[in-house]
């Protein structure tokens, strides 16, 4: 049986192991592809990384990278003494789907956050891959819905 295992760790370090797996993720999730092309700014990343301002969670199976979780950690502009975390992205590979990898990735983002002093984290679903049951489950209230279109 392969055990997950959820862990902070620096963006930095783990970096290379996320780009190897983001074409994957684009691929799976992204839309209007077309015209919105996969092209990450990984020097601002490590810039926010650098800075306190990420948070990455990653899940391992035996040691390899089976998912991640990546936040932004700032205040808030209209609430400027409220730390709060928005998540960027976050991704499961699908062989290590349904073994709790989610739950596992965003309770450890939860103590992390928790322990940096957040008092609100915001998470999303994308319509077309729906994790709003997983979200539900752990207490999130559906808050807001965004919409998008291609100019």
């Amino acid at each position: 049986m392969i055990h997950l295992t959820a862990q902070v760790e620096s963006f930095t370090a783990v970096q290379p192991e996320i780009a190897a797996l983001s074409g994957e993720h684009y691929d799976a999730l992204a839309l209007d592809k077309e015209l919105v092309p996969l092209d990450p700014d990984w020097d601002r990343y490590r810039e926010l990384d650098a800075r306190g301002q990420l948070c990455t969670v990653t899940l391992r199976a035996q040691g390899k990278l089976a998912g991640y979780c990546i936040m932004f950690v700032l205040p808030e502009l209209h609430y400027r003494t409220t730390l709060s975390a928005k998540m960027d992205m976050f991704w499961v590979t699908p062989e290590y789907r349904g073994r709790m990898g989610g739950l596992r990735l965003f309770r450890t983002m939860e103590r992390e956050l928790k322990r940096r002093g957040c008092r609100r984290m915001f998470v999303g679903s994308k319509l077309h891959r729906d994790t709003s049951r997983m979200f539900e489950a752990m207490g999130y209230r559906h808050i807001e819905a965004w919409f998008s279109k291609v100019l």
